[in-house]
């Protein structure tokens, strides 16, 4: 064990790390399974695993909480490979979907769209995921972001300058729609909780999408971190690349936001993590955000419901709580990490 800790992330064999984060993903969904805020006793619900429980255990455990624990996986993975690709591409380890703004643009494309007349059932995910692609095309547009170059200071300034004039406006809006606030509310907090399995269903087209362009971009992204000249001489076309990661983060990031609204700080937790376990290398961290996501936001969701019984906390509330002790490790670092 202590070799281990002692040997370079770089070297550490990845299908053992990835395997045991896959066990601990295992245990977080088996807790998300058994606790809760309601009556319903740890004890209980392993009973209704068993088969043995009431027909409203049986709700609670197979409906509430199995469909709780997806989004949760959902969102964790999409947000956690999202930050991983803007870090890459930006060179910029504060590069993140809630602090760059692309998590507002989507949450002010769904408030707007709530105002003109749609309601909750009737979202679409394609808003959200427009409303992200606009987001993060601004914040890169401000900050200039010319390879590198980019200042990543600055580029976060710009992003939360955008997010809180969007969510500025966002709130403005609200407060002239009472119908829209009401109906918004709880949805934009970030949760988890209460989400439908159908719209779930109705994201996982536009992840293929995403997939697919993740695979395109995977290679060119680790030869584009030897920068700019390395990759154009091995052939790959930076400005194709950068074009291709802002679509596959808007569609991963309004994915996630139209169904759990703005989560902040997966995007930057999880990347950050993955380094330090396997490394710096693009394809090694996103091999690993895929369970580590996960882990984060499903482990944050149950605390969230255990802290403040009988009610809950809101997700969003605590994945900040964590978030923001590690962006301020990242900021108070003597030298900045580059990617």
């Amino acid at each position: 064990m202590i070799s281990w800790f002692q040997t370079p992330p770089s070297q550490r064999p990845l299908f053992r790390v990835f395997v045991s984060a896959l066990l601990v993903l295992a245990l977080c969904c088996f807790c998300s399974l058994l606790l809760g805020a309601g009556g319903l006793s740890p004890q209980a619900s392993f009973q209704t695993l068993l088969g043995n429980g009431s027909s409203d255990d049986q709700f609670t455990v197979f409906h509430l909480r199995t469909t709780r624990t997806l989004v949760g996986v959902f969102v964790g993975l999409t947000l956690g490979i999202a930050g991983a690709m803007m870090q890459s591409v930006a060179r910029n380890p504060l590069a993140e979907p809630g602090l760059l703004g692309v998590s507002a643009g989507s949450s002010f494309a769904v408030a707007l769209t709530l105002v003109l007349g749609a309601s909750t059932a009737t979202l679409t995910v394609g808003v959200a995921q427009f409303g992200a692609l606009l987001g993060c095309l601004c914040v890169l547009g401000v900050a200039r972001m010319q390879g590198q170059q980019n200042d990543p200071i600055r580029l976060v300034l710009a992003g939360a300058a955008l997010s809180s004039l969007l969510f500025a406006i966002t709130s403005l809006i609200l407060l002239f729609d009472q119908r829209a606030a009401d109906e918004i509310r709880f949805w934009v907090t970030g949760s988890v909780a209460g989400r439908d399995i159908q719209t779930l269903l109705s994201v996982l087209p536009s992840m293929l999408m995403a997939a697919l362009c993740i695979l395109y971009v995977a290679k060119p992204l680790a030869s584009l971190a030897l920068g700019e000249r390395v990759a154009i001489g091995l052939g790959h076309k930076p400005k194709r690349i950068r074009a291709v990661v802002i679509v596959a983060v808007a569609l991963l990031v309004g994915g996630a936001t139209a169904i759990a609204g703005p989560v902040a700080f997966i995007g930057l937790v999880v990347p950050f993590a993955a380094r330090a376990l396997v490394g710096p290398d693009i394809r090694r961290t996103l091999w690993l955000c895929l369970p580590l996501g996960p882990i984060i936001v499903i482990a944050a969701d149950v605390v969230s419901r255990l802290v403040a019984q009988p009610a809950e906390m809101p997700l969003g509330v605590l994945t900040a709580i964590i978030g923001a002790p590690v962006l301020l490790l990242i900021v108070r670092s003597r030298r900045m990490p580059t990617l």
